[in-house]
């Protein structure tokens, strides 16, 4: 579905991601991790637009993503979610939304579609962004990725800094959405906080494609995690 070849990027003159590949089936949770500055996040920007490619190819089906300027990108079929949540702080959980929706064209249905996955948001419509905790502001940086109806979905550490509580309701929600057959690509630095969800677990060092392996096989023996996330 989703496929990375032999990527190329960086910023400026600082190379940061040396001929990676990956790939990401429909219906599947596939998490990234690595150590700090390994290049997570610089390979999801690459992905959608935000960082140019170098080298290399990115396609989505049969469409070569990284030949559409950065704002085609979410019209292709993804979501991206990044780090920090990037809302319209000023605007309202409904206007935040609506964003969402004009990207790919959504509907007043799609998003009460949404708001049934996130109860709590839809009991705060009218409120700004910047006023909810920082549990509701990851649930409306996923919903408003969702109201793309996307193909793929990019988290760029999703639970980062939140309670139990919050983590465990995002993780269902991100399960549904693979068992609804969107392909979901997710960064994360906690071991634990990703085996309950992924199907495959794919390691990046210093720029460089690591192992990927299945995360039944990290449950049975860590030591390659361990490899690539120790310090």
């Amino acid at each position: 579905m989703l496929r990375l070849d032999e990527i190329v990027a960086g910023y400026g003159r600082s190379q940061v991601l040396h001929g990676v590949s990956l790939s990401l089936e429909r219906g599947e949770i596939l998490c990234l991790m690595g150590r700090n500055g390994a290049g997570k996040t610089t390979l999801l920007r690459a992905i959608m637009g935000l960082v140019p490619l170098s080298g290399g190819a990115i396609t989505l089906g049969d469409e070569r993503l990284d030949r559409l300027p950065a704002h085609r990108v979410p019209r292709a079929g993804l979501g991206y979610v990044p780090q920090g949540r990037r809302l319209f702080a000023g605007l309202s959980v409904a206007e935040n939304l609506e964003i969402g929706l004009m990207a790919r064209g959504g509907d007043s249905g799609l998003r009460d579609e949404v708001l049934g996955l996130f109860p709590r948001l839809a009991a705060r419509l009218g409120q700004r962004a910047e006023t909810l905790s920082g549990g509701e502001q990851q649930m409306l940086a996923l919903a408003r990725a969702l109201c793309l109806r996307p193909d793929v979905l990019l988290l760029d550490e999703p639970t980062e800094g939140l309670q139990p509580s919050m983590i465990a309701a995002i993780r269902e929600v991100v399960a549904a959405r693979r068992d609804a057959g969107v392909a979901v690509l997710l960064v994360e630095q906690r071991l634990d906080a990703v085996l309950p969800v992924a199907d495959r677990v794919a390691f990046l060092e210093n720029g460089r494609m690591g192992p990927v392996v299945s995360a039944g096989a990290l449950r049975a023996d860590r030591s390659v995690a361990d490899r690539y996330l120790g310090v």
